[in-house]
């Protein structure tokens, strides 16, 4: 009984506010798409059940009482509420189209992003990319940014996000370094061998190396003869035979593909999960924004 008499309630406010707004029961109810008759019947109940009167009624026109008028924004609101529900579902199954803005570091942004952009744009050919690379960490909403993805463990914050797939963080040598000196088989042995390591831009700091030994990870800090702060520029060092250096596999993959890089100390390499895409609340209905999210999951 009281879900009928809420639905009836709610009935009525959506009638008292179209013909408040209308000035009759019959454009109400032409835009309603009901009888004129429903509409009277609908705002009747609605005055009996909340106690008041909402409308004086004459012959020729409809006024709003002082306690209509009072409730009458707040049906108002309901209305434009419903519609504002209405337009998120009809975008949601829209097409994917207009300029989607994604930001992200250097080494996400070329060696995660890019690749796969020009499958995405083959399948969405309305939607426009402006891919943002920065090691700054940027304001999505301040920035009008649509996607951001980020690597690390991220601060609260009231994004929505979604992790995407894992990656390996390991040592890698090249063929020529390793036909010269042979390969380590246990991290402590990186102190006999030429390194090359990252400082971080922002901090100053030097990378220190993780590794999995056994259930537990511990951490290394190489004296390197050789330190960049750029880790694009650690792969180049190390293909160029400068030593042995740490890397993602998502960065070095290529490198080993084209057999310019040989992974090493693979039974201590550390896995990670905190690659992560995030965007606003207010883009959760945007089509190529969940387009191109589903994307990123799918092959990220």
């Amino acid at each position: 009984m009281k879900e009928q008499i809420g639905f009836e309630r709610l009935t009525g406010l959506i009638a008292f506010a179209r013909a408040g707004a209308l000035g009759s029961y019959t454009a109400a109810a032409r835009s309603l798409s009901v009888s004129p008759s429903a509409i009277s019947k609908s705002i009747q109940r609605l005055e009996t059940q909340l106690g008041i009167t909402l409308f004086t009624r004459t012959t020729r026109s409809l006024v709003l009482t002082a306690e209509g008028r009072e409730l009458h924004e707040r049906a108002l609101r309901l209305l434009q509420d419903a519609d504002e529900i209405e337009q998120i579902a009809k975008r949601s199954r829209a097409e994917p189209a207009g300029t989607l803005r994604i930001a992200a570091s250097y080494p996400i942004g070329l060696h995660m992003i890019a690749p796969v952009l020009p499958q995405f744009c083959a399948l969405y050919p309305k939607v426009k990319i402006d891919l943002r690379l920065s090691d700054r960490v940027i304001s999505i909403v301040d920035e009008s940014i649509d996607i951001a993805v980020r690597l690390g463990d991220l601060d609260d914050s009231n994004l929505l996000s979604r992790r995407l797939s894992p990656y390996r963080l390991g040592c890698y040598a090249s063929p020529e370094y390793l036909a010269s000196c042979s390969a380590p088989e246990n991290p402590n042995d990186l102190m006999s061998h030429k390194t090359v390591n990252l400082r971080y831009q922002q901090t100053g700091q030097l990378f220190r190396w993780p590794f999995q030994v056994g259930e537990r990870e511990t951490e290394i800090l190489p004296s390197s003869d050789v330190v960049v702060d750029a880790s694009e520029a650690v792969l180049a060092l190390v293909a160029a035979g400068g030593g042995i250096g740490m890397a993602t596999s998502f960065m070095a993959d290529s490198w080993v593909e084209n057999k310019r890089l040989v992974p090493i100390l693979t039974a201590f390499a550390v896995e990670r999960h905190n690659i992560t895409a995030l965007w606003h609340e207010s883009r959760r209905s945007n089509p190529a924004v969940r387009a191109l999210l589903d994307h990123l999951i799918d092959r990220c």
